[in-house]
């Protein structure tokens, strides 16, 4: 039986985050992952980090890499019916946010465990949570080696959505909201120079259209696509044709295309839970909710989860208050809900529906026209893109 103060349920960068900033504060803490450390340095992720996001990584001491390497983005550029607009960030909101990808933030967290001395346990899956409503609850994993548990004084469940965490709350306690959008994105990862120094966002009558970036050198495109696509239907010169059909045309004639180093396809889907606390068990990450991808929102939103977290933890332990832990899910709850509706919003007005008339066309156009004519939109836009005060 491992003791611990807080046991830590997922190594994705909320739970590595989370581990690290308590470590810093003098509390213990043990991480348990289910997968192997390579099976999750090798998933692709997002890219893009709040503000709030990076002033947290480095307050973990984790953002020298960081630092150096990431890409800080000053606006995006909206097209939409043969136009383009591009929203100034610092112009309309005194912010901005850094290109610097998932992998690259979970390795650099990682490494700063390891530096500490950070108690990392892989390839264990956790298999039932107990006593959560008592002051000593119990994780139990299974590892090739056989049983195992962690007696803590807290449970954070980063273990996304197919975890153990959420589903240990009972169902009569949990309120689940969801939204499962009728497309997917087709992504190909390449090797190639980034067809703009920043991000476009295109609202083309073929789809939705997305150029991102991993550094200078490595390119991330997206278009819509059917959910039941096959992807292997998707030849590299069949991606690159549509995403040029759907680029405006300045863009499209930079477009530099090549082989793609990954290629895969994503579904939609805006999901809520709440409450986030039951007893001494706190969600955070996808555990609680996921967003579409594209406000960007999914890894911001892990991390201010483990800002609330972390900060309510600390309290516990340095002051003896339960005061933030007890409004922890209200606090989480209120942040989320805002980062929903941004990215529920981006997604209605980007992106075509199976079911759209004439008139929902032509309302995602008056939105869109809206926003490049309204410096009060682009306000509003630059704020939550940037990320709101936490």
């Amino acid at each position: 039986m491992i003791k611990t103060q807080v046991g830590i349920i997922g190594s994705g960068p909320s739970g590595l985050l989370l581990s690290q900033l308590l470590h810093l504060r003098g509390i213990e803490t043990v991480v348990v992952e289910r997968r192997s450390r390579d099976y999750v340095l090798g998933r692709v992720r997002a890219g893009v980090l709040e503000q709030g996001t990076v002033a947290l990584v480095n307050r973990a001491a984790a953002g020298q890499r960081m630092n150096r390497e990431g890409l800080v983005h000053e606006g995006v550029t909206i097209s939409f019916d043969g136009r383009s607009h591009r929203i100034d960030f610092r112009e309309r909101a005194s912010g901005s946010v850094m290109i610097y990808g998932q992998t690259e933030l979970t390795r650099d967290l990682m490494d700063a465990r390891a530096a500490l001395g950070g108690e990392l346990i892989y390839e264990a899956e956790a298999v039932s949570i107990d006593g959560l409503d008592g002051d000593r609850p119990t994780i139990a994993y299974r590892r090739h080696d056989g049983e195992h548990a962690i007696r803590c004084d807290f449970v954070a469940g980063c273990d996304g959505f197919h975890g153990v965490s959420r589903h240990s709350i009972p169902d009569s306690v949990l309120d689940l909201h969801e939204k499962v959008y009728p497309f997917g994105w087709l992504g190909v990862l390449s090797n190639t120079k980034p067809v703009s120094d920043e991000l476009i966002y295109v609202n083309h009558a073929r789809g939705f259209a997305l150029c991102s970036m991993r550094s200078t050198t490595r390119s991330r495109y997206y278009v819509q696509c059917p959910l039941d696509e096959d992807v292997t239907a998707w030849s590299d010169d069949r991606f690159w044709d549509e995403l040029t059909q759907r680029l405006p045309k300045d863009a499209a004639d930079r477009l530099e295309t090549g082989p793609s180093v990954e290629k895969s396809i994503a579904p939609l889907r805006s999901f809520v839970a709440e409450p986030v606390r039951y007893g001494r068990l706190f969600l955070a990450g996808d555990a609680a909710h996921i967003v579409p991808p594209t406000g960007a929102k999914g890894l911001n939103l892990a991390a201010s989860d483990v800002h609330y977290l972390s900060t309510a933890l600390i309290e516990f332990y340095e002051r003896g208050s339960m005061a933030l832990l007890d409004s922890y899910s209200a606090d989480c709850l209120r942040r989320v809900w805002k980062a929903e509706r941004f990215s529920w919003w981006m997604t209605s007005v980007l992106h075509r529906f199976p079911e759209q008339v004439s008139f929902d066309r032509r309302i995602q156009l008056a939105e869109l026209d809206y926003l490049s004519g309204s410096n009060a939109a682009q306000a509003a836009f630059a704020e939550n893109y940037v990320g709101l005060a936490l």
